[in-house]
C-alpha cells in the first residue's frame, strides 16, 4: 500500500480530460438509436434528427410527450492515455437529469437521483489506459415517482393545477419541467453539466468559500477551502488575491479536509448594486497541486434588516451601509429545452434586466440553481439575488432517505455559490408554507403536515447557519418569520407578500393601493405574447384568443378570458386580434405601474418590489415583461421608467391627488417638477411648477393637485429636469380609464437618422396619442415605448441592438410598425 501511495504521489500534474461531445443515443424499447450531444438533453437530439415535430408549435406538446416515458440510454468510448490513468481519478457528472444508473467499462459505479448535486465518484483503478466505456441508462421519472409516492405512509399531494406528472415532489428535478401555469410539461432528460474525468496528485478541490468582514476601510477574508483526499499526505494549496499569495503545502488526512486562510485588503474597492455603484471584482485563483481556478470576489457588506419598528417589522437590504429599495422581477428557467440556456441566452435577459433598471432578481423554487457563469454575470451587472431553494407551491417528504438527498443538495449548492457577491438571501422555498391550506389531504390534517413540513425547513434553515452564517436564511416566501406560519398573503405589515388579488381574484388595477406591503416578492398580470412571437406557433386560422392553438399557449386557468375581461374594464374593445395583443400588453404594464408606482410611494415602509416574472420558458401568454426569445414586451419599457432611480408619481386619495417623489439613486438629487394640465386636443395647461430636492430617504410628498383643476377630458402630465434644463423623465395620470376618452385620430410620423451612439428614430404627432410603440424586427429596443406623445413635441428614441445585430437604416425604416391606442378602435 505504501508503494501505490507513493507511486501515486509522484504523479503531480493534474489533468482533466472532459467527456463530453457526441455519445450514442437509444430507446430499446422502441428499437430506436441515434445520437445526442453532451451537455444536452434528448429533445434536441431527437429535434436534431427530425424524430419528433418542435415542441412549442401549435398543440405538438402532447405529440412529443412519449419522450418522458421512455427509458433512455446515452454511451461514448473514450480513450485515456496511460499516463493519465494510474493517477488518483474522479470522474465527475454535475445535472444529471435525474434517475439514472452510471456503468464504466460495464460495471455500475454509481445511481443518480438528483438533478440538483454534483456527483463526484471515485473511479481509481477502474479505468483503462486506452478505450473505456461510459453509459448512462435513465429511468422513467413519473414511473419513479408514482413508486415512492405509493410507498410513503401517508398521502404528500402535488400541484396538480401546475403540473402535468404527478407526484414530482418526490424526485428532485425542476418541478416546471413538468408544467406550470405559464410552462410547458415536456419533462427534458439528459445531462446538463460536466462530465469530466480529473486526475489528482492526491486530493481534489470541493469548495471555496469567502467570508468577509468589513471594518474601519478594511476587508479582512476568511477562505475556507475543502478538498477531498484520496490518502494521507501532504497538498500544495495556494490562494491569490489582490497581489497577495498565501498558503503552500498543508498536511491532509483521507477524507474531506476543511483549510483555511485568511487574507486583508485594505482600501478595498467596494461593490455595489446596479445604479449604486461600480460593480469592482477581486480574483481569487486558487491552485492545489495544479487544478487552479479562478473566482471573482465583489468585496460588499450585505445585512437584512428586520426589526421591530412604529408599523411592526421592517424587512429592507442594507449594502455598504446603505439602505437599497429592491427593484427586479423574479426570474425562471430560461427555456423548457435544456440545451437552449446558453450563456448568450441569459446574458441577453440579464442585460435587458440592467437595462430595465433592475437591481435584484428572484430565482424562483420551482426552477433550478443556474450554471456558475449565471451568477457571475450577475456579479458583473451589480444583480443581486434572492435565491429560492428548490422547493415549490407543494408539501414534500420528510423520510430520512429524502433529506439526506436534499441535505447534500443543499450544501453542495450554497457552498458553490456563497463566494457571490450577487447572493443577497437564501430563501427555504416558495409558497409551500401556504400550500398546506390548499389541498384536501393538508387541510384534513394541517398538523401532521405541517411537522412534516418543519422537518425540511430546519434541514434548510441549519445548512445555511453552518455553510453560510452571513447570510440571512428566510423560511419561505412569502414568509412573515422566523417560525411564523401565518398568512404571508394578505398581512403587509411585515415579511414579504405575495399579492395576487388583482390576476386571480379579477380585481381592478386599483386594488393595489389597498395593501402596502414591506416587501412584494410576488405580483403579477398576464397579457398575450407579442404578435411575432404569436406567429411562431401558430397557423392564421388561430390567431383567435378562444382557439385550441392559443389555449393551449395559456397555462393559467381562464387566463384569455381574464385578459378579455380586464380589457372591457379599461379600453374599448379592439378591432382586431392584432390590436387586441397590442392592448393586452398596454393594460399589463398598467396593472404593474400601478401598484410599483404606489408600494414605491410608500418608501421607507417598501423596500422591495419583484414583479412576476422577467422571461418566459417557451412562447406563451404569460406574466413575463420579455416575450420568450428576450424581445422586450410593453411591460418591460413602462418598467424601465417606473424603476427609474428617480421617479415623480401621481397617487389619488379621498382628497385629491398626491404627487410624490422618490430618489433611490447613489446621492440626492436637485430636480425641476412641471405639472400639466392636457386635453384630448393637445392644448395644454400649467398647474404647478417648483424646484425640489429629493433625498435618498424616504418618498417626499411634493404637491396636490386636486380633482377639479383637471376638467372632464384632461389628464395630468408631469416632467422632471435636472437645474440644466435636461428633461429626466415624464409621467402621466388618467383620473379615469381610458374608454371615457374620446380620443383623436392621430397620425405618427417617424424620421430615421444615424445617431452618434447609433441608429434614432423621431416620432411625431399631429394630435394626442396614447401608448405609442415602435416596433422593427431587428433584435434590440428603443430607449423609451408606450408613451404620451403631445402634439408639436417630437420625440427622439435611441435604437439599441442585441445578440449581435447590426441592422442599417433601411432595415429598420423597412420593418417599422407604430401602434397606439386611439388606432387600436
Amino acid at each position: 500500500m505504501a508503494e501505490r501511495r507513493a507511486a501515486l504521489q509522484e504523479v503531480i500534474d493534474y489533468k482533466a480530460l472532459d467527456l463530453g461531445g457526441r455519445f450514442s443515443l437509444s430507446a430499446p424499447e422502441r428499437g430506436w438509436s441515434g445520437e445526442i450531444t453532451l451537455p444536452g438533453d434528448v429533445h434536441t437530439a431527437l429535434l436534431e434528427a427530425g424524430e419528433i415535430p418542435d415542441p412549442y408549435f401549435g398543440q405538438n406538446e402532447d405529440a412529443v410527450a412519449w419522450v418522458y416515458k421512455t427509458p433512455w440510454t446515452i454511451e461514448r468510448r473514450f480513450d485515456v492515455p496511460a499516463d493519465m490513468a494510474q493517477g488518483y481519478l474522479t470522474l465527475t457528472l454535475s445535472e444529471v437529469d435525474c434517475i439514472a444508473t452510471v456503468f464504466l467499462n460495464g460495471e455500475a459505479i454509481a445511481q443518480t437521483q438528483n438533478q440538483f448535486i454534483r456527483y463526484d465518484l471515485d473511479v481509481t483503478g477502474k479505468i483503462r489506459a486506452g478505450e473505456n466505456t461510459l453509459t448512462i441508462a435513465f429511468a422513467v421519472v413519473p414511473d419513479v415517482a408514482k413508486a415512492r409516492a405509493d410507498a410513503h405512509p401517508f398521502p404528500i399531494p402535488y400541484a396538480a393545477m401546475n403540473q402535468k406528472v404527478a407526484h414530482l415532489n418526490f424526485v428532485r428535478k425542476t418541478a416546471c419541467h413538468a408544467g406550470w401555469d405559464w410552462g410547458i410539461c415536456l419533462m427534458p432528460v439528459g445531462v446538463y453539466g460536466r462530465i469530466e474525468l480529473r486526475r489528482s496528485a492526491l486530493a481534489r478541490a470541493e469548495s471555496v468559500q469567502v467570508e468577509q468582514h468589513h471594518h474601519k476601510g478594511r476587508v479582512n477574508l476568511v477562505l475556507r477551502t475543502r478538498v477531498h483526499t484520496f490518502d494521507s499526505g501532504t497538498v500544495s494549496l495556494t490562494h491569490t488575491i489582490d497581489g497577495q499569495t498565501l498558503g503552500g503545502n498543508t498536511a491532509v488526512d483521507k477524507g474531506e479536509n476543511l483549510i483555511e486562510h485568511r487574507v486583508t485588503i485594505d482600501s478595498p474597492k467596494l461593490w455595489w448594486p446596479a445604479g449604486q455603484g461600480d460593480q469592482p471584482l477581486y480574483d481569487l485563483v486558487t491552485d492545489l497541486d495544479g487544478e487552479t481556478a479562478t473566482r471573482k470576489i465583489g468585496l460588499r457588506k450585505l445585512e437584512w434588516i428586520v426589526e421591530a419598528d412604529e408599523i411592526d417589522h421592517s424587512f429592507k437590504c442594507r449594502i455598504n451601509g446603505r439602505d437599497i429599495t429592491m427593484m427586479g422581477a423574479n426570474w425562471i428557467p430560461a427555456d423548457a429545452i435544456p440545451s437552449r440556456i446558453t450563456p448568450e441566452v441569459v446574458e441577453d435577459l440579464l442585460k435587458s434586466a440592467r437595462a430595465a433598471n433592475y437591481n435584484m432578481l428572484r430565482v424562483w423554487g420551482g426552477g433550478q440553481y443556474e450554471p456558475d457563469w449565471f451568477y457571475d454575470l450577475c456579479d458583473q451587472m451589480g444583480l443581486l439575488i434572492w435565491h429560492d431553494f428548490m422547493f415549490s407551491c407543494m408539501p414534500y417528504p420528510s423520510d430520512r432517505a429524502f433529506l439526506a438527498d436534499v441535505q447534500a443538495e443543499i450544501t453542495q449548492q450554497v457552498r458553490r455559490l456563497s463566494h457571490h457577491a450577487s447572493i443577497a438571501l437564501w430563501c427555504g422555498d416558495n409558497e409551500v408554507i401556504g400550500s398546506l391550506n390548499w389541498y384536501p389531504e393538508t387541510k384534513a390534517n394541517r398538523d401532521r403536515h405541517l411537522a412534516n413540513y418543519d422537518r425540511l425547513s430546519k434541514l434548510l434553515a441549519e445548512i445555511v447557519e453552518d455553510e453560510d452564517p452571513q447570510r440571512r436564511f428566510w423560511p419561505s416566501s412569502p414568509s412573515l418569520g422566523y417560525l411564523d406560519f401565518a398568512d404571508g398573503w394578505h398581512i403587509d405589515t411585515r415579511g414579504d407578500m405575495h399579492f395576487w388579488d388583482v390576476w386571480h381574484s379579477a380585481k381592478p388595477f386599483e386594488h393595489y393601493r389597498t395593501v402596502q406591503p414591506r416587501f412584494a416578492s410576488e405580483f403579477g398580470f398576464q397579457s398575450f405574447t407579442s404578435m411575432n412571437v404569436i406567429e411562431s406557433f401558430t397557423q392564421a386560422s388561430d390567431r383567435n384568443p378562444s382557439s385550441p392553438v392559443m389555449e393551449t399557449h395559456q397555462r393559467n386557468d381562464g387566463g384569455n378570458a381574464r385578459i378579455l375581461e380586464t380589457m372591457c374594464r379599461y379600453f374599448r374593445f379592439p378591432k382586431g386580434f392584432e390590436e387586441m395583443v397590442f392592448l393586452s400588453q398596454v393594460q399589463q404594464g398598467l396593472a404593474i405601474k400601478t401598484a410599483i408606482e404606489f408600494w414605491r410611494s410608500t418608501k421607507p415602509r417598501c423596500m422591495g418590489m419583484l414583479y412576476w416574472q422577467i422571461n418566459d420558458i417557451w412562447p406563451v401568454a404569460s406574466w413575463s415583461s420579455l416575450d420568450y426569445g428576450g424581445q422586450w414586451k410593453l411591460l418591460h419599457y413602462l418598467a424601465r421608467r417606473f424603476f427609474a432611480p428617480i421617479s415623480i408619481v401621481a397617487i389619488p386619495d379621498d382628497n385629491g391627488i398626491v404627487i410624490k417623489g422618490m430618489n433611490d439613486g447613489p446621492t440626492p438629487a436637485e430636480i425641476t417638477l412641471d405639472m400639466i394640465a392636457v386635453d384630448m386636443e393637445g392644448v395644454v395647461k400649467p398647474l404647478h411648477g417648483l424646484d425640489v430636492s429629493l433625498g435618498l430617504e424616504s418618498a417626499s410628498e411634493l404637491a396636490r393637485v386636486s380633482r377639479e383643476a383637471l376638467a372632464d377630458g384632461q389628464f395630468l402630465m408631469l416632467e422632471w429636469r435636472d437645474r440644466n434644463g435636461a428633461l429626466i423623465g415624464r409621467n402621466d395620470f388618467f383620473p379615469r380609464a381610458h374608454k371615457y376618452y374620446d380620443l383623436p385620430a392621430a397620425t405618427v410620423s417617424a424620421r430615421w437618422a444615424q445617431g452618434v451612439n447609433g441608429p434614432e428614430l423621431t416620432l411625431q404627432s399631429d394630435a394626442c396619442a396614447f401608448f405609442v410603440t415602435a416596433q422593427v424586427e431587428p433584435m434590440g429596443y428603443f430607449s423609451d415605448n408606450c408613451f404620451t406623445l403631445l402634439p408639436g413635441r417630437p420625440v427622439t428614441l435611441s435604437f439599441s441592438p442585441r445578440r449581435g445585430a447590426a441592422p442599417g437604416l433601411d432595415d429598420l425604416q423597412n420593418s417599422l410598425r407604430i401602434s397606439h391606442l386611439a388606432e387600436t378602435y
